[in-house]
């Protein structure tokens, strides 16, 4: 049967609860320029449906089985046949053809439809595929599609879904070239790719909380296609705990115009390491998550990885100068990142002089070295996107079984200790403190039971707090709000709040894109306005970060870019006064 066919059926089963929600689902929700074609997967969404209708008859819901299931059912041979099926359509340019049935978007995104569809009838009819639509001209078209597949969660107490994402649109030089063919096999068949082989491995189990599946369009062009869906959830206040983006996540070969040290030079392989870039520094959701991502990830999956793989938390949100869909969400308030090989091929600065491939027509799956019209040699490898897809499904799974999230507070004490005070509902009973100091991820984890804990860090430093539940299964929720105690010593109150303004060390310095720059302040402070100014040795101003203090720690990023080397110097300015000046000496 052919696959635009297989893209429109509804089994029997969802066919007989559309036709009686139909009835009752508001008017506006199909008469608005955004929703989803499905409301069954909209109810779904928002929370209000009957889990047992989306009960498996033997469900699979212990966490070893899920997680090693998951692990060892990811599979490569798979990754390869979507982006196969993918390159067929030769172009997914948002404002390409959607009316042939295997060529431009969109036919593409009814193949995508059509294996949710797939995948929920393997599944006994569980996972809800759905056309999300929207309304807005873009490359001369003024209808868009995300393709989603809502897997229902087992408890509609836990509301807040799980979104993990990849656009799907590619395209070349110019944003709307909709006559030039554009594979995009990196650029994002393979984030593509692994959104739906995670579909077909998780909806084989079942999670007390929903999670979505999503193929985004238009992200060339502005993120629009998740600004759209970012705004629907908004406007319906369905709660999101995680947004998973997944962009550029296939590829292992340098490119020439992607610089150290995320990319050491031309034809330089990675095949072991994935960037995490999140939003923030000091008491981010975003960097929160990523911490949660790779502590998940050395816990459930690198003890029994046969190749373990290296996550490296960025301190960007992107790269420098770029975006992706994870922002829209971010944007909401929603703790959110973006997945990203190690290694890219090219910046997608085209022009003049570019060679590399993208956002070219050269981003496709590979080439053929031997002349015999078969592939052999491939830029996408399978088996690193194979990796990339685990620790996304590791960390999703994770947060559908796990905990809820606590809350505490610490309270320092007058021989430097400070006295941890946990505040959780659900009666855990065990919890896991991380420590920070100066670093992206966490110095240190301490596992203790009970609500209160006394720690004693080292005196005179100045650490940042999270805290997360472990239930009985050893499994974590997402870390509570970061704060700060500064200045701890003995026979010396610490206080939540320093005493005197105190420009901080840069971090990191720098192994990225980017490097933060901190500040402590007082009560006094709050709201002046502070600036960071970046000079040259020489005195030459390079960079001005405006910060509206708050008590406690600030933060701001310089994205400096790959390849900056010198020293250079940054100063604190409030109110017009210079506080203080430090070196920063970059060595890429």
């Amino acid at each position: 049967m052919h696959f635009v066919v297989l893209s429109t059926l509804v089994n029997q089963i969802q066919m007989k609860k559309l036709l009686l929600l139909l009835a009752f689902v508001p008017s506006i929700i199909m008469a608005q320029n955004r929703g989803l074609v499905n409301p069954v997967a909209f109810q779904v969404l928002t929370g209000a449906y009957n889990p047992a209708n989306y009960a498996q008859q033997t469900p699979i819901t212990g966490h070893v089985q899920i997680l090693s299931g998951i692990q060892n059912q990811i599979s490569p041979d798979s990754l390869k046949v979507y982006l196969e099926r993918l390159d067929d359509f030769e172009t997914r340019n948002t404002g390409s053809d959607t009316t042939a049935l295997n060529y431009g978007i969109g036919a593409a995104r009814n193949w995508i439809l059509s294996k949710f569809n797939q995948f929920s009838m393997r599944n006994e009819n569980r996972l809800l595929a759905s056309h999300f639509y929207f309304t807005l001209p873009i490359c001369g078209m003024t209808k868009h599609k995300n393709v989603v597949g809502v897997l229902p969660g087992s408890d509609t107490a836990q509301k807040d879904i799980i979104i993990i994402e990849g656009h799907y649109d590619s395209r070349c030089e110019s944003n709307c070239d909709t006559a030039c063919v554009a594979h995009g096999m990196e650029d994002n068949g393979s984030g593509t790719a692994l959104v739906l082989e995670l579909a077909r491995v998780m909806s084989q189990y079942t999670f007390p909380q929903t999670i979505v599946f999503m193929a985004t369009t238009a992200e060339e062009q502005g993120l629009w296609g998740a600004y759209e869906f970012a705004g629907f959830i908004d406007d319906h206040g369905i709660g999101v705990e995680a947004v998973l983006n997944n962009d550029v996540i296939g590829g292992i070969i340098c490119g020439q115009t992607s610089s150290p040290p995320g990319c050491p030079g031309p034809n330089h392989i990675d095949s072991t390491q994935v960037r995490i870039f999140s939003y923030g520094g000091f008491n981010s959701l975003h960097k929160m998550l990523a911490r949660f991502i790779k502590l998940e990830y050395e816990e459930e999956v690198l003890p029994n990885a046969s190749v373990p793989m290296q996550i490296s938390l960025m301190s960007a949100e992107d790269r420098t100068g770029r975006g992706g869909d994870h922002i829209p969400f971010r944007k909401k308030n929603i703790a959110a990142v973006r997945f990203t090989s190690a290694n890219e091929h090219g910046d997608a600065g085209v022009g003049s002089g570019y060679t590399d491939r993208q956002h070219t027509s050269d981003d496709i799956l590979g080439v053929d070295t031997d002349g015999d019209n078969v592939i052999d040699s491939f830029y996408v490898d399978f088996n690193y996107l194979a990796r990339n897809a685990v620790i996304n499904a590791n960390a999703a799974a994770v947060l559908a079984l796990g905990p809820q999230q606590p809350t505490f507070t610490g309270s320092p004490q007058a021989d430097g200790s400070v006295v941890i005070d946990v505040q959780d509902p659900n009666a855990y009973g065990t919890y896991r403190l991380g420590i920070r100091t100066t670093a992206l991820d966490f110095d240190t984890l301490i596992t203790f039971t009970g609500t209160t804990h006394t720690i004693y860090p080292a005196l005179g430093s100045d650490v940042l707090l999270s805290l997360c539940a472990q239930d009985a299964n050893g499994l974590e929720s997402l870390f509570d709000t970061e704060f700060g105690l500064y200045g701890l010593a003995v026979n010396s109150p610490a206080a939540r709040v320093p005493a005197e303004l105190a420009l901080m060390p840069n971090y990191p310095n720098p192994f990225d894109d980017a490097t933060i720059i901190g500040f402590k302040a007082p009560e006094s402070a709050r709201d002046k306005q502070a600036v960071i100014k970046i000079t040259s040795v020489e005195g030459v101003e390079l960079a001005q970060l405006p910060v509206a203090i708050l008590p406690g720690l600030n933060e701001v990023a310089y994205h400096h870019g790959y390849g900056m080397s010198g020293t250079y110097l940054y100063s604190l300015w409030v109110e017009g006064e210079l506080i203080d000046t430090k070196r920063m000496v970059f060595a890429n």
